[in-house]
């Protein structure tokens, strides 16, 4: 395929009410009116961002990943976020990429947030992973990985980029540029997806879910206003980009330790 369609998704989240959190997502879902491939969900979709795992992780089958399943199915695509994960007596930030046939494919959040103590609660993720939907390639990211972008550097690898987050709007501008410049830098699509409304901890998120193109340019933007966006990207237009400007031939050569 030359195109993938990329549902972003962007809605307040209640707090530690994964029940309430699953049937609002239903809804949206279910009143979907553009065919797409990819519905991105925010980072604990479920719950919001809560230091709380031992009460609230669930299973790599719990009920949410079921739940998963069973849109993609239903919608005829993939869908994505992430879950606070219990697996072998650990707690992950879990991102789940779960295809309309059941396939599964995941990553554990490598940067742990260290103004919210999460590096206390979780563990740390150590495999950056690329997988391939629909003849794209895509790299999955969860929120704070945004901050660093030797993690997220294009080894000519992928096409796109997914972030999801909780990203308060304190730090907003942050998160706008930041989005950009890993599109820009890694020749690459990226999908940013955040919540709005607030927290349990009473912090406040203005939103920005946004797809920007390998120029930097947004292709669609929700801006602080909770809602859908479906947007087209073209592998063609991305693949004539980097040929006519190669820049990714002159990036440096590097070796991640630790």
């Amino acid at each position: 395929m030359s195109t993938l369609n990329v549902t972003i998704v962007q809605s307040p989240l209640s707090w530690h009410d994964a029940e309430a959190n699953r049937a609002t997502f239903s809804q949206i879902i279910d009143k979907l009116t553009e065919s797409t491939d990819i519905i991105v969900l925010p980072e604990m979709f479920t719950t919001g961002f809560s230091m709380d795992a031992p009460d609230l992780a669930e299973s790599t089958d719990g009920p949410s990943a079921k739940w998963m399943q069973q849109m993609a199915k239903d919608s005829a695509a993939a869908v994505c976020g992430s879950l606070i994960i219990v697996d072998h007596g650990e707690y992950f930030n879990r991102f789940f990429f779960i295809q309309a046939d059941g396939v599964v494919a995941t990553y554990d959040k490598r940067h742990l947030f260290r103004l919210a103590d999460e590096q206390h609660y979780y563990s740390q993720g150590g495999e950056r992973i690329v997988f391939e939907h629909k003849g794209f390639r895509i790299c999955p990211m969860i929120c704070y990985d945004l901050r660093f972008p030797i993690w997220s550097r294009n080894r000519d690898d992928y096409d796109l980029l997914i972030y999801v987050a909780n990203w308060p709007s304190r730090r907003q501008l942050a998160w706008d540029t930041l989005l950009r410049a890993r599109a820009i830098e890694n020749l690459a699509f990226v999908a940013g997806v955040n919540r709005t409304g607030r927290d349990g901890n009473d912090l406040p998120y203005e939103g920005g879910s946004t797809v920007i193109d390998f120029k930097g340019e947004p292709i669609a933007n929700l801006g602080n206003e909770d809602g859908v966006a479906t947007v087209s990207l073209n592998i063609k237009e991305l693949e004539t980009f980097r040929e006519r400007f190669a820049f990714q031939k002159d990036a440096d050569a590097f070796e991640l330790k630790g």
